[in-house]
Formats: structure tokens, C-alpha cells, sequence
């Protein structure tokens, strides 16, 4: 589950030394780094409007050294940062729940379900397939835990997934722009050169992730058509 340019991060602010911010990247073994420019667009004139020791931020990655991330607050929206902290909120709300049902072994069990994807998508799965949840936590357990996660409040997931698009056309800006702004009842959104993320909430997550394969594959279709280049970022 390593990460990649253009992810976002949760962050906590460790240090500022100058105009340079030092982060701890939650659930990462790695530093992030913010220049200034990257903290907020304008003027700065009190780094500390934005940024303080121990505050939790939401950020992007920009680029991965072997020791250290660097990374941009400015350039995470406002939707995206309160998507982040409502699934880092939710995730802990889950690592609470094993923690109350199997105690001093739930901590080997998230680690081993965490190596594969976050806690979050692991649970928002097991809504749509509670059945996944027996073969893990036996089916007790299973019956404990689903029953504390109904009573919880319905919450839209969100389905998320990320793709490459290129042309090497001369108007090839033009012709991505016009290949996506036909993509109806989904969110696409620009990462970085070449690479984009789409986006859809639903109660149904099976019902949207079939929604959401759909929409990719007339995405292919349409780009090879145009002699563009389309790939699917795999998890």
C-alpha cells in the first residue's frame, strides 16, 4: 500500500524550522517536509496561521525521496480534507470496536489486515460481504462486531479509484478535457500530469464500484479511439 505522488496524507506538524515545516505522516515510517510556497497561496505573513507543533493537517504528496516526503498543504481542497479526517475518524472508530471485542489480539489482526489496505476499505467492504469478516474474526466475533457497526450512523462510502490519460497530440489537453467532461454522475479531478482520480458516494458500494468499472472501460474505449493512453492505477 505504499504511497504515490499526488496521494493525500494525514499529517501531524512535528517542527518548523525557518520557513520549512516538518510533518509526521500517519501510519507511514517516513517525514514529510512543506516549503513555504507549498503552505498556503499569497503572502505568508505568520507561518503559524497555518501551521502549529502537534496540529493535525491534511496534505498532498508532491515527491518520494528514500528519507523524506515532500509535500503541499495549499493544494488540498477543502472537500478532500474533510474526506480525509472522516475516514482517519472512522478508522479509529474500527480499531476501537476490535479493541473492545478481542482485546490484547486485536492489535496483530489490524496490523495483518493493514499490510493489504486501511482499516476503512476493509470495513466498508465487509458491509457489502459480512461473510469476509467470519473467516477472520471467527463468527462470533463477526456477529459482535457487525451488530456494533449497524447501530452506527448510515454513511455514504466513498469509491474512489485513480487513472492515467495521455495524448501526445498537439491538442491533447483539449482532447482529455473533452473526453472527461462527457463523464456523467461521477467526480473526476486532476492529480498530476497524466493522472487523475474518479470519485462517487453510495450506500450501495457493489452498486457503484460495477457503476464506476463501467465508466472506466468508455473511458478506455474512447481514449484508444483517440490514440490516447489510458491505464488504471492498481492498489
Amino acid at each position: 500500500m505504499g504511497l504515490e505522488e499526488g496521494d493525500l496524507v494525514l499529517c501531524t506538524v512535528d517542527r518548523i524550522v525557518g520557513t520549512t515545516v516538518f510533518v509526521k505522516i500517519e501510519g507511514e515510517g517516513k517525514d514529510g517536509s512543506i516549503i513555504l510556497s507549498e503552505i498556503a497561496p499569497g503572502r505568508i505573513r505568520n507561518l503559524r496561521d497555518y501551521v502549529v507543533p502537534k496540529k493535525k493537517i491534511v496534505c498532498k504528496v508532491l515527491r518520494i525521496s528514500s528519507d523524506m516526503m515532500d509535500l503541499s498543504l495549499r493544494r488540498v481542497t477543502q472537500k478532500e480534507k474533510k474526506e480525509v479526517i472522516e475516514e482517519y475518524n472512522q478508522e479509529k472508530s474500527y480499531e476501537n470496536i476490535l479493541k473492545s471485542i478481542l482485546g490484547d489480539s486485536s492489535k496483530q489482526i489490524i496490523n495483518k489486515i493493514k499490510e493489504k489496505e486501511s482499516l476503512y476499505n476493509f470495513f466498508e467492504q465487509a458491509k457489502q460481504n459480512p461473510e469476509s469478516l467470519g473467516k477472520i474474526f471467527g463468527l462470533d466475533n463477526s456477529k459482535r462486531i457487525l451488530q456494533i457497526i449497524n447501530k452506527q450512523k448510515t454513511k455514504k462510502s466513498i469509491i474512489k479509484k485513480e487513472f492515467n490519460l495521455t495524448s501526445t497530440h498537439s491538442n491533447g489537453l483539449e482532447l482529455i478535457k473533452n473526453l472527461l467532461g462527457n463523464t456523467k454522475d461521477v467526480e473526476i479531478n486532476y492529480i498530476a500530469a497524466g493522472k487523475f482520480s474518479i470519485k462517487a458516494q453510495s450506500e450501495d458500494l457493489k452498486k457503484e464500484e460495477k457503476k464506476l468499472k463501467t465508466i472506466l472501460e468508455d473511458i478506455e474505449k474512447m481514449a484508444k479511439e483517440k490514440g490516447m493512453e489510458f491505464s488504471i492505477k492498481e492498489k
